[in-house]
């Protein structure tokens, strides 16, 4: 399905809940997820998809415009701005859909989607729940992480390249940069180990590629800042060796928003489908919504977790 949001597309794929787990009168509850930096839906949203589906929720997994199979004349483009429209009008595509219930729609964010989780529950107070994975939340945090883990060298040719497409954007040109690097590479992640990470679950539809401006778009984003005003029940899932989005900054974002804390012993990476903390992740993930969404008994959570769990592979 296609949805309009500023005279273009975001591609979107509606998952229809198994079982009456959530069903009410009005309909089954949505989640609306996306992808961080840069990710597409077929870079292992699939399986998170999937695995929400058949515990009972319906789910609406989009691309954001200028990524993937979405429109835009813009691409490989990060606009903080832009994605948040895009989340809106998927969120607002979702209370429209034939049996959805409307006040039961839930936002889930993974990096920097799970950041624009909090913006969006500090936004929309009708949102019923939030799910932010790994969220990337300051970038302060995420600039003085950087300093210690990339040489200066590093950082100043990144900088210098975002500066680059900067200006040649406004002469219609620009500079893009690969996504994921090895080691020594200008790239937006080139950590050891990172490309190989990204490329595993990479889809047919992900593009290695962003362009340099990207950073100085993201550069001030600091969903941290509104935490206070999240008035919705809020999950959020830290790496607790997380390379890529700062765990301790994720902790103070969750606290600030009185959120339910799942902690994980592993990397950013690590809790994407054929990792080793998928399963895990996916289970918290659903005795979340079953808490604060589900229509049956509590003591069927368990029960309905390995169910899903089962389902998902």
């Amino acid at each position: 399905m296609d949805i309009p949001v500023q005279g273009e597309t975001c591609s979107a794929w509606l998952y229809r809940g198994e079982g009456d787990a959530f069903r009410n009168e009005a309909g089954r509850p949505c989640v609306v997820m996306a992808h961080g930096f840069g990710g597409t839906v077929d870079c292992g949203l699939e399986g998170f998809a999937e695995g929400l589906a058949a515990a009972g929720l319906d789910v609406l997994a989009f691309d954001y415009r200028g990524f993937g199979r979405s429109g835009g004349a813009v691409r490989q483009t990060i606009s903080i701005r832009d994605q948040l429209e895009d989340y809106a009008a998927a969120i607002a595509a979702a209370r429209r859909t034939d049996g959805v219930d409307p006040d039961r729609v839930v936002a889930w964010g993974v990096s920097l989607s799970g950041g624009h989780v909090l913006s969006l529950g500090a936004s929309d107070p009708r949102l019923a729940a939030l799910v932010a994975l790994t969220p990337a939340t300051d970038a302060r945090a995420a600039s003085a992480a950087s300093m210690k883990q990339y040489s200066a060298g590093h950082l100043a040719k990144s900088s210098w390249a975002a500066l680059r497409d900067k200006v040649g954007a406004s002469r219609g040109g620009g500079v893009s940069i690969p996504l994921a690097g090895r080691p020594g590479e200008v790239a937006a992640l080139s950590l050891p180990g990172i490309y190989e990470d990204y490329l595993s679950i990479a889809g047919p539809s992900w593009r290695n590629e962003v362009t340099a401006r990207s950073f100085l778009e993201i550069g001030s984003y600091r969903p941290v800042t509104v935490a206070e005003k999240v008035t919705a029940p809020l999950l959020v899932q830290i790496g607790d060796l997380d390379r890529s989005a700062p765990p301790h900054a994720a902790a103070k974002a969750a606290e600030k928003a009185r959120a339910e804390v799942r902690h994980y012993p592993c990397d950013h990476f690590d809790v994407y489908p054929g990792k080793q903390w998928f399963d895990r992740a996916l289970e918290h993930q659903i005795l979340f919504l079953r808490r604060h969404l589900a229509v049956e008994p509590a003591a069927a959570v368990v029960e309905e977790v390995r169910d899903a769990r089962v389902a998902a592979g």
